[in-house]
């Protein structure tokens, strides 16, 4: 991985559920390999609220994806504006 003033550079994603849980209809995270971590994701595995979505059989949708590191990944959850930057939300709302 790629490593910028100390820091390792991943991929930051945006997961679209595909019905709500409760509040929650995303989930932002990182990882320095994405593919695997969407596979843990997939079996329940990898953070809390992925394990209580396969229990309730609500799948995702991989919605967007950034190059950085937890710092940017930081900034984003603290925005708190994940519909925001759904694409997915945004085709909604068109229609």
């Amino acid at each position: 991985m790629p490593r910028t003033n100390g820091v390792t550079n991943g991929t930051v994603y945006l997961l679209h559920f595909d019905r709500p849980y409760k509040h929650a209809r995303h989930y932002l995270g990182w990882a320095s390999n994405l593919d695997a971590r969407l596979q843990s994701h997939a079996n329940g595995n990898g953070a809390r609220l992925m394990e209580v979505l396969a229990n309730a059989g609500i799948s995702f949708t991989l919605a967007r994806t950034w190059t950085g590191d937890r710092n940017l990944e930081r900034s984003l959850k603290n925005r708190k504006c994940a519909p925001r930057l759904c694409p997915i939300c945004a085709n909604e709302q068109e229609v």
